[in-house]
């Protein structure tokens, strides 16, 4: 029996800028993804699409193919989860309103976790500390956090500060309610995109959470999953390109890059797709 192969490309369909929780700016980004050899690149800014333009612009300028995109964060059985739109109208009202509203939440989360953390660690300022670290303050993140933590000495790294702080059940983790999956379907496709479940490995579901998952996923729209992404394993590529069959899913492929010195992985440097899934990129016009 034939197996189809689909053309591979460099692509990189997520990554964050100083717009939310990188450390790069959007035009710093293209460049760093054109130098890396990345042939489609998506700036996925968390519940922000602010630095779309200039990420458009710089790879204009750069000759680099790039897709619109947004990461939008989502309450599904008592978990965040992480909903990427590629290919979106940034001029969708629809989608601008939506992503009005999580912003809205998250700086009283933002005020709380700073109380928690100055409580538990014996800090003042935490909130203060962390908004230094914020390239954009209306999307100050528990990343943003982290690199507070690590300046003040509390732990080397912010993967450290995630592990014992900002993870739940940790002392400075806030349970928050962010969007309904079917309110990020409905802005995603009212602004023309894709939506792909993002980085599927890292959620804590049971196997039956997870079906769950990705069955009303499907229901409402939803037409790729994450197959090979920056803190998947060798192992986990598989999984998820099997999964993506079983569902009927386009694959994607993105680092989630955030920073030179954070990252599990360098934009571009992702080993590619399995040859058995169908491309995400195959959508994208």
């Amino acid at each position: 029996m034939s197996v189809t192969t689909h053309p591979q490309l460099n692509a990189d369909l997520h990554s964050h800028s100083t717009a939310s929780d990188g450390t790069l700016a959007p035009a710093t980004l293209a460049r760093r993804a054109a130098d890396h050899g990345v042939e489609l690149w998506a700036l996925t800014d968390h519940d922000d699409i602010g630095g779309l333009s200039e990420a458009r612009d710089a790879a204009r300028a750069l000759g680099l193919r790039f897709v619109a995109g947004v990461e939008i964060s989502v309450s599904f059985a008592a978990q965040t989860v992480h909903i990427v739109g590629l290919g979106v109208d940034p001029g969708s009202t629809v989608l601008q309103q939506g992503l009005r509203q999580i912003r809205e939440g998250r700086d009283e989360r933002a005020r709380r976790m700073a109380g928690e953390l100055e409580a538990r660690l014996g800090l003042d300022g935490v909130y203060a500390g962390a908004l230094r670290f914020a390239g954009n303050p209306a999307l100050l993140s528990r990343t943003h956090f982290a690199r507070y933590l690590v300046e003040q000495r509390i732990c080397r790294q912010t993967h450290e500060v995630f592990a014992r702080f900002l993870t739940p059940g940790k002392p400075g983790y806030v349970e928050h309610e962010w969007a309904s999956l079917a309110d990020a379907l409905q802005w995603i496709t009212a602004a023309g995109g894709v939506a792909v479940v993002a980085h599927p490995g890292r959620y804590r579901f049971t196997p039956a959470e997870e079906w769950a998952l990705l069955e009303r996923f499907k229901s409402l729209g939803g037409q790729a999953i994450e197959v090979v992404t920056g803190s998947h394993t060798a192992a986990q590529y598989r999984r998820y390109a099997d999964t993506a069959l079983e569902f009927g899913f386009h694959a994607s492929r993105g680092s989630d890059f955030h920073s030179p010195d954070e990252s599990a992985c360098d934009l571009g440097r992702l080993p590619p797709l399995p040859a058995d899934v169908v491309p995400v990129w195959e959508l994208l016009h």
